[in-house]
């Protein structure tokens, strides 16, 4: 009877708080958090798509990205790799005595977690690899739109479609024991001519051997592009985990009557990503600020961002004279039907502001500094097709004359963190399709507010 009764008496103070509401369906808020109040939806907010910022693409370790896509709504964009490649240990390496000859070596690139976007079914790829003509200064940083001089001799090629979740099966060699199946994590093995690793290693001097800094700046380094010509379908980005990636070398030795077939690894060392983003008409229109359909594009890869004005924001409540409290603000947004194929949309958007020198800092509500912070958003929901952002205190700010818009940008962010991470870095791909104004799909804010009395 107990539990009856309170059932009860929570159906009656929900249908109590929902009728106070003017606009239900539109709050979208969570069904765990009601809350007493007036609803009234701003609409006139005004979105534009903007260029992202360009950053250090140094050391891209963990998620090192690998691209060429073409995006029927995007445009085109491609990354790139410029790697040092190391003497095994990244130390003073001596030459085994006797005569070595080379069975195979292997470029091999294990791919990230959830290391692919695009299409990974109808796409063939083409990855080549080439020597760098320039050396990477490890202490020098180079922003992602540094293109790195390379050789046009091919020193390895590899055709493949893309399986991140695949394991391999390879030939393990054992040192004084018959080689063996391994079974290894999902990677991409691209054969090297011998002849670069006995120009470079075997037949090296024992000067250029004992030391891996001359070994590093005689070689230069290994460039990877994927080959634009021979890859086949709308295609994709690749990310690889540097970290696990060399050279691997299998090699025979023969020292007097000793055989011995063993391998060794020349790792990758500092690497740097180049990427550039070739756009459509209707995205170079909507930078242009031309466009007429309406539509605002987020794009991963340090590709595109939306910038956000509440030209409203301080006449909402001039009706009320301004005797409101805001209980809640909620900023909706929406993916625009139809778009999220053959491209998903991106898993995750963050709201972040300019401060007066025009650096990125977290929204209030976002700040662990602000006491009024609490949830914040920003996932995407494949069911509805929007994110969600609560602004709650930022708005309250902005009406009060608290604070100042210097900027307030929606830009992809990485899904996989549980932090608001405002850094713009090229360890997503996802795109999304905004719908800006003229809409019934258009970007609003919810606001539910409190009369106070006269």
């Amino acid at each position: 009877m107990k539990f009856y009764k309170l059932g009860l008496l929570t159906l009656l103070i929900s249908l109590f708080i929902l009728n106070s509401c003017k606009t239900q369906d539109d709050i979208g808020l969570a069904p765990d958090a009601p809350i007493d109040g007036n609803l009234i939806t701003d609409t006139s907010i005004v979105a534009t798509t903007v260029v992202e910022d360009s950053v250090v693409t140094n050391n891209l370790r963990a998620r090192a990205p690998l691209a060429y896509f073409k995006d029927p709504e995007f445009g085109t964009t491609e990354t790139n790799i410029a790697a040092v490649l190391s003497l095994p240990n990244a130390s003073a390496y001596t030459l085994p005595a006797g005569t070595i000859t080379i069975d195979s070596a292997r470029l091999v690139l294990p791919y990230s977690a959830d290391g692919f976007y695009g299409d990974s079914l109808l796409s063939t790829f083409t990855v080549n690899v080439h020597q760098l003509n320039e050396r990477i200064v490890t202490s020098k940083s180079y922003y992602n739109t540094r293109h790195f001089d390379f050789s046009s001799e091919l020193l390895g090629a590899k055709t493949f479609k893309a399986r991140e979740h695949d394991s391999l099966w390879i030939t393990s060699i054992v040192k004084g024991k018959p080689d063996t199946l391994m079974k290894v994590k999902p990677q991409v093995r691209i054969p090297i001519d011998p002849a670069f690793i006995n120009t470079n290693l075997f037949h090296a001097s024992t000067t250029v051997l004992a030391s891996n800094a001359l070994f590093e700046n005689t070689v230069k380094g290994l460039y990877l592009t994927v080959d634009k010509n021979n890859t086949t379908g709308i295609g994709g980005n690749m990310f690889f985990n540097l970290d696990s990636a060399a050279v691997v070398v299998y090699y025979k030795n023969v020292n007097g009557s000793t055989i011995d077939t063993t391998a060794l690894a020349l790792p990758i060392g500092s690497n740097v990503n180049e990427i550039k983003h070739t756009y459509s008409a209707n995205v170079q229109a909507a930078l242009d600020q031309t466009a007429t359909n309406g539509n605002v594009y987020v794009q991963g890869l340090l590709g595109l961002r939306a910038k956000l004005t509440f030209p409203n924001v301080k006449g909402i409540f001039d009706s009320l004279q301004n005797k409101v409290i805001i209980n809640r603000a909620e900023l909706v947004v929406k993916v625009k039907p139809g778009t999220a194929s053959p491209f998903g949309p991106n898993k995750r958007l963050v709201l972040y502001k300019y401060d007066i020198a025009h650096q990125r800092v977290n929204l209030q509500d976002a700040s662990a500094s602000d006491p009024r912070a609490s949830i914040f958003g920003g996932d995407y929901n494949a069911a509805t097709g929007e994110y969600h952002f609560i602004i709650t205190a930022y708005l309250q700010d902005l009406i009060r004359g608290k604070a100042v818009d210097y900027g307030t940008f929606l830009a992809p962010t990485d899904p996989t963190s549980d932090n608001v991470d405002i850094k713009a870095t090229p360890s997503y791909a996802e795109r999304s399709i905004l719908v800006g104004k003229d809409s019934p799909y258009r970007i609003k804010l919810n606001i539910i507010y409190t009369k106070l009395s006269q």
